[in-house]
């Protein structure tokens, strides 16, 4: 089981170069617990180097390294774990592939069957939403706050709201029952 909990800010890298300093300050300021790697692109190489700065940002500050999507580059460079959408590759093999102690998240939009599934195949957190409107994923399906405290009812592992989140709306999502709420533009725009 990961050995720090999914709670707090989860801060996603934004779709772009990164800029390291600017994630650093961002996750000393905030105090994020998690920092997902998630860049879209195909160079390899300028993924694997980020991914490596970003692994030596969490040591130092204590942070969770989660990849998005990307077992390979999730085993590559020792995250922490990796979290899966639904055209990714499945939890077994993301168990296989990266042992037992990896931490696995899911993304289950506004699905509680998903999430009780991927419960039950052993994931660590899972990640519902668009909470609110997002300007990352304009288009990403709305998840209303009453399926966040519907699935709080019925799962027994952490929760992590996603989509539109940012300080001012964070504690609604709390509220509701979020362990952690993900941030992309509240962050780093």
């Amino acid at each position: 089981m990961c050995n720090k909990k999914i709670s707090g800010i989860y801060a996603i890298t934004p779709n772009k170069k990164l800029d390291i300093n600017l994630i650093e300050q961002a996750v000393v300021k905030y105090k994020v617990s998690i920092l997902q790697y998630r860049h879209k692109i195909d160079n390899e190489d300028t993924k694997l180097n980020e991914a490596l700065k970003l692994r030596q940002l969490c040591l130092r500050h204590n942070t969770l390294f989660i990849i998005n999507d990307d077992i390979n580059l999730a085993q590559k460079v020792k995250a922490d774990g990796v979290h899966l959408g639904k055209s990714d590759a499945s939890i077994m093999q993301a168990k296989d592939q990266l042992g037992d102690n990896a931490v696995i998240g899911v993304s289950c939009y506004n699905n509680i069957n998903i999430a009780l599934d991927a419960q039950k195949q052993g994931v660590n957190y899972v990640a519902f939403g668009a909470l609110f409107t997002s300007n990352t994923k304009p288009n990403a399906p709305k998840c209303s706050l009453d399926v966040i405290k519907q699935a709080r009812q019925s799962l027994n592992i952490p929760i992590v709201g996603i989509g539109g989140v940012n300080f001012n709306n964070q504690q609604q999502a709390l509220e509701a029952g979020c362990n952690a709420v993900a941030m992309i533009n509240a962050l780093f725009e």
